[in-house]
C-alpha cells in the first residue's frame, strides 16, 4: 500500500515539473516575441532600446506602460530619429491620422480635412472642401468688375465694323496659394466700331 502511494506521489510531481517548464517555455517564447529588435527587454513592460534603424513604440494599457520596436510608427504617430533612441512620438491632434511632427498633420481621419497641417470637421472661411483628397481648397473673392474697355480691332479704334472689348477684376488682399479655385478674373466681349475714322480714313472688316 506504501510502494503504491509513493508511486502515485511521485508521479503528480513529475506532472508538476513537467507543467512548470512547459510555462517556462511559453513565457519565454512570449517574451521572445514582444522583444522582437530589442536590444533592452523588460519580461514586464517590453522593449526599452531598440537595434538602431527600429522605432520604440510606448503606450499605456491602464497604469502599465508597454514598449515594441517597429520599422514603422503606426497612424497617430510619426517617427523622431534620435543619437540614441528613436521613437515613434503620438500626433497631439487626436482627429490626426499621419503627421510630419507634433503639431503639424499631414492626413486627417475620415469625416475631419485637413488645412495647414490642421484637422477641421468643416473648412475654414475662404476655403472650399475637396472630398477626393479631404484637404481644404484655398478660394479666392475678386473684387468688382472694371469699366469696359475701348473697342478695338489689332489696335485700332476705329475704321473697322465689329471688334473687342474686355474688363477685368482683381484679388484683394495678399496674392492667393497656388491651386486656389478663382473665378474669371478676364472677360471679353464682341462690340461695334467707328467705321470712318478722324481724318476720312476708311476700313472694312
Amino acid at each position: 500500500m506504501q510502494w503504491i502511494i509513493f508511486m502515485l506521489l511521485l508521479f503528480i510531481s513529475s506532472m508538476e515539473v513537467l507543467m512548470q517548464n512547459r510555462w517556462k517555455k511559453q513565457a519565454s517564447a512570449s517574451l521572445l516575441e514582444n522583444c522582437t529588435g530589442c536590444v533592452l527587454c523588460s519580461e514586464d513592460n517590453g522593449c526599452i532600446t531598440c537595434h538602431h534603424r527600429l522605432f520604440l513604440l510606448i503606450w499605456r494599457d491602464g497604469i502599465r506602460q508597454y514598449g515594441m520596436c517597429v520599422h514603422t510608427c503606426p497612424p497617430g504617430y510619426f517617427g523622431v530619429r534620435g543619437l540614441e533612441v528613436s521613437r515613434c512620438t503620438k500626433c497631439r491632434s487626436p482627429s490626426c491620422e499621419s503627421c510630419f511632427s507634433r503639431d503639424f498633420c499631414m492626413k486627417c481621419k475620415d469625416k475631419f480635412y485637413l488645412h495647414k497641417g490642421q484637422c477641421f470637421r468643416q473648412c475654414p472661411p475662404s476655403t472650399a472642401a475637396q472630398p477626393g483628397t479631404r484637404e481644404c481648397q484655398e478660394t479666392c473673392e475678386p473684387g468688382p468688375w472694371s469699366q469696359w474697355s475701348a473697342c478695338t480691332h489689332e489696335g485700332r479704334t476705329c475704321g473697322c465694323k465689329w471688334g473687342v472689348e474686355t474688363r477685368v477684376r482683381e484679388v484683394p488682399g495678399a496674392a492667393r496659394e497656388e491651386g486656389a479655385a478663382c473665378p474669371a478674373l478676364l472677360e471679353t466681349r464682341k462690340c461695334r466700331m467707328r467705321k470712318h475714322c478722324p481724318g476720312g480714313e476708311h476700313h472694312t472688316a
